[in-house]
């Protein structure tokens, strides 16, 4: 069979594993499933119930993210789903997450409720969504 079973993780880089764990862990409720070395350094898996983070964190000096232009190809941000969009931005900015966007009303209404935007330690875009109703 070839049927698509789901989503499976998505690859990034980090310049602190410790940090980055800190991030998607504690604060945004990811499970750490797997922590472990490589040749290259080391590497975690974040579960996020739906998909996983795979996070290489090479043993070398990692620049920070840098923002995909419109005009050019590339992940743009990552988005997690909360109950309330309100209450993880207020336990981010208390925490010092760097904000880009405060909560606000979605524009694609059909499928999100509200939005805001912060940065992970690296400089990665995320985007934190309460689902529109009859989304779960």
């Amino acid at each position: 069979m070839t049927g698509l079973v789901g989503f499976e993780h998505v690859g990034m880089t980090s310049g602190n594993l410790d940090r980055t764990i800190a991030f998607y862990c504690d604060l945004l409720g990811l499970t750490l499933a797997q922590r472990k070395q490589n040749d290259r350094g080391e590497m975690a898996f974040l579960d996020t119930g739906s998909g996983m983070l795979e996070i290489a964190c090479p043993a070398a000096q990692i620049a920070r993210s840098r923002d995909v232009p419109p005009h050019e190809a590339g992940l743009r941000h990552l988005t997690f789903a909360f109950e309330s969009v309100d209450a993880i931005f207020a336990k981010l900015e208390a925490a010092g997450v760097e904000i880009l966007e405060r909560p606000r009303a979605a524009v694609n209404t059909a499928l999100i409720k509200r939005v805001a935007f912060v940065r992970d330690p690296d400089g990665i875009i995320i985007e934190l969504i309460e689902r529109a109703e009859g989304r779960g």
